[in-house]
């Protein structure tokens, strides 16, 4: 059980965000450079497990774990929050979802106005774009890598169920060399703000001293009520649109 808590997660986000950092790799290496742009990605990916490695050691040895429940909690509830209310208003229609295959053109198109690939060398706008489209995506990858493994006691598994995405997700484009569009990412981006905010609920109540019913299976019962709580707020936002939509009848005297 500790196990999957560590590595589902970290799985599942690492997914959603190796997608996106797909489709900025693609659109750079196919516009300009694959060379510049695969040592951007490799630069970006050893920054990342330096993070990962350092930050979440250093937590796991110097912090206590009641504080660092406490203050993980809250950072995913924040953190989770964003996510689900996102999830929300694209489910509901309320906000557009998610595309890659649209993020993909309007990228390539960005990059054909950039100087040409230089004739030897690096090319460093490919290496640029690359570095810092993976390292910002990654960067979220690694805060739930390290506030899960770490919170959990897990830090090996989650950081393997990261790894587990980002090898999967390389391998999916590799074979098909364009944006994984089919991926159902705000699918899993509602999953994630769930699993997030479930997390950050249970543990920011162990920090403060709550003693959970039932232990860890009460995150079984969190989940389900913020799914229903969720769902009711799609319901609740797409019948406001669609009144929003529907013509007011006018009576007209008679």
């Amino acid at each position: 059980m500790q196990t999957l808590v560590g590595a589902v997660p970290a799985f599942l986000a690492s997914a959603v965000e190796f997608v996106e950092a797909l489709t900025i790799v693609l659109a750079v290496g196919v516009t300009r450079q694959w060379r510049s742009t695969l040592v951007g990605v490799g630069a970006a990916a050893l920054t990342l497990a330096v993070i990962v490695g350092v930050f979440g050691t250093a937590i796991v040895l110097f912090v206590p774990i009641a504080v660092l429940r406490l203050v993980v909690g809250a950072f995913l509830l924040v953190f989770g929050l964003q996510w689900l209310c996102k999830a929300i208003l694209r489910a509901a229609g309320a906000r557009a979802r998610h595309d890659e295959a649209a993020i993909y053109e309007r990228q390539v198109a960005h990059l054909a106005e950039e100087p040409p690939v230089p004739a030897a060398g690096m090319d460093w706008i490919s290496f640029t774009v690359a570095f810092k489209g993976v390292l910002l995506e990654g960067l979220e990858v690694a805060f739930i890598v390290v506030t899960f493994g770490a919170s959990a006691g897990q830090l090996g598994p989650a950081a393997l169920g990261a790894a587990a995405a980002g090898a999967l997700v390389l391998m999916a484009g590799a074979a098909l060399h364009r944006p994984l569009a089919r991926v159902p990412e705000n699918g899993l981006k509602y999953a994630v703000g769930l699993m997030l905010v479930t997390f950050g609920t249970f543990w920011a109540g162990e920090g403060i001293g709550i003693d959970w019913p039932g232990s860890d299976a009460v995150l079984f019962v969190l989940l389900a009520a913020y799914l229903v709580a969720s769902l009711g707020g799609v319901w609740a936002i797409r019948s406001v649109l669609e009144g929003r939509r529907t013509p007011a009848t006018v009576r007209v005297p008679e």
